[in-house]
């Protein structure tokens, strides 16, 4: 039962952050479009503001990496819930500051293709939301860090078997 809790919970984190980078990716790429449809020589000016909401997924991905290494076969109920709180810290940085963070690049995006010289400090904005996606990081790493996984009690076989 702790096994299926924490694997869920594992699969949660990695799918959340995924889904934030996905949404921020898009509203970053369409707002790139546009833009470089426009003025084509702005493409690196705009390539770090498109590809900062992809690193959610990156830190969902570590978190995942790192939690499964707590599975083992026949961990208790109460472990698999301790794996499964410990990377929800991750899980909802991820999804919702790979939202906003996609919102806020779309529009510094669509700052710079107005004034390109603004595109060394637009990326200041989306910066401070990905700091919330590292402390989500960090908080997970934490405690997933500090878990003691248990095993289930086997129920004892009689020697009347």
């Amino acid at each position: 039962m702790g096994y299926m809790i924490a694997l869920f919970g594992i699969a949660a984190c990695v799918l959340f952050c995924g889904i934030g980078s996905c949404i921020g990716l898009y509203k970053t790429g369409t707002a790139a479009a546009g833009v470089l449809g426009e003025e084509p020589k702005k493409f690196g000016k705009v390539m770090v503001l498109v590809l900062l909401p992809a690193t959610q997924g990156i830190y969902g991905f570590i978190i995942g990496l790192i939690a499964s290494a707590q599975l083992k076969a026949g961990m208790d109920a109460a472990s698999g819930w301790a794996v499964f709180a410990a990377v929800m810290p991750m899980a909802i940085s991820g999804l919702v500051s790979g939202f906003m963070q996609g919102k806020c690049a779309a529009n510094c995006i669509y700052a710079v293709g107005k004034q390109e010289s603004l595109s060394g400090k637009l990326i200041v904005y989306p910066g401070m939301i990905e700091f919330y996606a590292i402390l989500g990081l960090i908080i997970s790493i934490m405690l997933v860090g500090g878990l003691t996984v248990t095993l289930a009690p086997v129920p004892a076989v009689t020697a009347a078997l």
